[in-house]
């Protein structure tokens, strides 16, 4: 058989190719343009960060739709995810912030990627880079603003400040921003960000001797209701629909599975590895083929749902690594089926989530594997997507 599998196999006995009938991610870009709209409306300007391949949606797919609906600049968290998005012919403002050992800024300097700076080091390198390059280096000041991991210490900023005055007079950096990140989702933890960034921003104005932007990270940057006037948001999970779940977000992804097998069991049957469910009475059972090696999470056996035939039905027993099982009793149900396991109501990430004891973020970068990705056309928005954390 040529290289297409099973999933792409064709399924008539003319041996002619059918569509693909394996598991799938559908994208929607009309969802991600409109939560866009959502950050932009409440008077924010958007670095719309499409880290960890858009939060499992296609970095390109997402940068670019979101760059149509109004977002100002993309941010990734390495810097071989911003290469990616040169590569793909995106020419718009990209900034990295989390910088592997031995990082190219070379390659940096020369693709106009801005880099944040949390730290001497950095800062060498990547002045050495625009020296090296002849070209130099777009810097965003990263100040620790209550997540104690990348970032400078307040304590440190001024040393920072003083060396980036310096590595600017070489003419090999200039220094753009000032960034910081909200460590938690209510007001006042944005408050408190935004005021620290302030005054770290001021103390860069001083020393650096010109102003420079400034812009908080997290969604809840974008939603918590503090005063952030002057400071431009970096949002990443409302763009594909995670968030407050008053903040009218659409979620903009389906991921659907055929039904491989339909069997009829007997009251009292066990399903799956150590029976962990067993038929309450007779029962008839659908296999679809995926598991967690595709990112169904494992801890998610005996909470989940899935929609067939516009019905929410539960998954029974333990969701294995390849197989999740269905219990679809007074439901006709064939074998090629389409089950919808995440989008809608009653099934977004939000839900997903619960079930598994985790959040949103995880369940919709862990769907992968086996799982193909297709981006829907224009004007397909889920209208029952709302998603939350």
């Amino acid at each position: 058989m040529p290289r297409a599998d099973a999933w792409t196999a064709a399924s008539g006995a003319t041996g002619s190719p059918a569509a693909p009938v394996g598991p799938l991610r559908t994208v929607h870009p009309d969802a991600i343009a409109a939560n866009v709209r959502r950050v932009t409306a409440r008077g924010h300007d958007l670095i719309a960060v499409v880290k960890a391949d858009g939060y499992g949606h296609g970095s390109v797919t997402v940068a670019r739709t979101a760059l149509a609906a109004g977002a100002s600049a993309l941010g990734t968290a390495t810097l071989p995810e911003a290469l990616a998005l040169r590569d793909a012919g995106i020419d718009a403002r990209v900034l990295c912030w989390l910088h592997l050992p031995g990082a190219d800024f070379d390659a940096a300097a020369l693709e106009r990627i801005e880099i944040a700076v949390g730290d001497l080091a950095t800062l060498t390198a990547v002045t050495a880079a625009g020296r090296r390059t002849g070209t130099p280096v777009a810097v965003h000041l990263h100040i620790d603003t209550g997540m104690a991991r990348e970032g400078a210490e307040p304590d440190h900023w001024q040393a920072l400040l003083d060396a980036a005055a310096a590595a600017e007079r070489s003419g090999h950096v200039r220094t753009v921003a000032v960034m910081g990140h909200v460590p938690g989702a209510d007001r006042a933890s944005a408050a408190r960000a935004a005021t620290l960034l302030r005054l770290a921003a001021l103390a860069a104005d001083r020393t650096l001797g010109h102003p420079v932007d400034l812009h908080l990270g997290g969604t809840p940057a974008a939603f918590a209701g503090a005063d952030l006037r002057g400071i431009a948001v970096r949002v990443g999970a409302a763009l594909v629909g995670i968030g407050p779940a008053d903040a009218g977000l659409v979620g903009a992804m389906t991921v659907t599975a055929p039904v491989v097998a339909v069997r009829t069991v007997r009251a009292g049957t066990p399903v799956g590895y150590d029976g962990t469910w067993t038929a309450p009475t007779d029962a008839v059972l659908a296999v679809l083929p995926v598991g967690y090696a595709d990112g169904v999470p494992r801890a998610a056996s005996g909470s989940a749902r899935a929609r067939v035939r516009g019905r929410i039905v539960p998954v029974v027993g333990r969701i294995n690594m390849d197989q999740v099982v269905l219990d679809v009793t007074g439901l006709p149900v064939a074998r090629g089926e389409t089950v919808t396991l995440l989008g809608g109501a009653g099934l977004t990430p939000g839900d997903w989530a619960r079930w598994a004891g985790t959040n949103a973020h995880e369940i919709v970068t862990g769907i992968g594997g086996r799982i193909g990705r297709t981006v829907a056309p224009a004007t397909t928005t889920p209208t029952t997507t709302r998603s939350t954390t």
